[in-house]
């Protein structure tokens, strides 16, 4: 049986990245050791390191304006970098919330910075939605403006960029990096955790236009001051290596079938048969409008949540895994990140009908 793993992170891998992984586990480059096990300021290992910035440059097209900085703490670890990077004592940090994580890095913020949050989440009969972009009230000074372009809990996805005539823009990529084709030049800020699109967790990536270095911020931890780690290559201290190497190896991936824009193509596809079956049913809903559904995370829920552990347990049977909504929210969510291969979708909607219509 074909396993298919729905986990909102850590999330699947390609199986080629995974299956050369394994073959050369215990034996890189022919050197009788684990990648792991070399010292991380090696001839091979710095050789690994330039070509996974490389790699990760010329799929994103990030210009020399920006450095690439391969860091430690996921997502939460910037929630907290951020502010003490870019803090400007006469003006706040702003923070557009649109869902759970994007309100936790305002809280966090808010731990160092004077901050100004912005909602622009709302409900219309219980289908959610948000303002677009250009309505956003964004105040005339600001030392950031932070947001998240997906949130994986609520499922919902911001598709335009913010604009502002003199703050930075900031987004927490991490559910959503590589999945779709985006300007890099339109950011000032963009970081992600690994463990959705990029490898494991333990590994987080900042891309920073180099301008911004130059501020002072607030006192800062060393390890996540940004202008220390561009200035040591990533390695200030001794980096996530083997999540390092991972990462280098699912970017080659990523090249070889045709980067971002093939990716993007294979993502839209499974969401929209994802979502099409979903929205024709009378067993199934949605509750995100069209227009800002995730490509990524597809929360649903059932007409009858008495129904929701049997469908959990029987869809854990038929080889679909982790498939449980978040606490939060209830109901179910399947992430499908850019490693989910359109027949796990395929295989979800043929046993989510046959549930259905044992169940009706």
């Amino acid at each position: 049986m074909t396993v298919y793993n729905f986990c909102a992170g850590p999330a699947m891998l390609p199986p080629a990245v995974m299956e050369k992984a394994q073959a050369e586990f215990i034996n890189w480059q022919g050197l009788g050791v684990s990648v792991m096990e070399i010292s991380h300021r090696s001839k091979p290992f710095l050789e690994l390191a330039n070509e996974c910035e490389a790699s990760l440059r010329r799929l994103m097209n990030i210009s020399d304006e920006f450095e690439v900085l391969f860091m430690h703490g996921g997502g939460r670890g910037h929630f907290a970098a951020v502010p003490l990077n870019l803090h400007l004592d006469d003006a706040p940090g702003v923070y557009v919330e649109n869902g759970i994580w994007s309100i936790g890095a305002t809280k966090e913020g808010a731990k160092f910075t004077t901050v100004e949050s912005l909602d622009i989440r709302t409900d219309t009969d219980g289908q959610f939605d948000i303002l677009p972009v250009d309505k956003w009230q964004l105040p005339e000074k600001a030392s950031f403006i932070h947001y998240c372009p997906n949130e994986t809990i609520d499922g919902i996805e911001i598709f335009d960029v913010p604009k502002h005539p003199t703050a930075p823009i900031v987004a927490d990529m991490s559910s959503m990096i590589l999945s779709r084709e985006i300007n890099v030049d339109d950011f000032d800020l963009i970081y992600a955790g690994a463990q959705k699109n990029i490898g494991p967790s333990g590994l987080s990536i900042a891309i920073v236009r180099k301008s911004l270095l130059e501020r002072e911020g607030l006192p800062k931890p060393a390890i996540l001051d940004y202008a220390i780690e561009a200035k040591q290559n990533s390695m200030y201290n001794t980096p996530p290596t083997y999540a390092w190497y991972l990462a280098a190896e699912v970017f080659k991936y990523l090249e070889s079938i045709g980067g971002v824009p093939a990716m993007e193509k294979h993502n839209r596809e499974k969401a929209a048969l994802l979502y099409d079956y979903i929205d024709s049913s009378e067993f199934y809903f949605n509750k995100v409008t069209a227009d800002c559904r995730s490509l990524m995370n597809v929360p649903f829920w059932l007409k009858d949540d008495a129904l929701n552990e049997k469908f959990l347990t029987e869809a854990e049977q038929n080889g679909l895994m982790a498939l449980e909504g978040h606490r939060f929210v209830g109901g179910m969510r399947a992430s499908i990140y850019n490693a989910m291969p359109k027949e796990g979708i395929e295989a979800l909607i043929s046993f989510m009908k046959r549930f259905a219509q044992e169940n009706s």
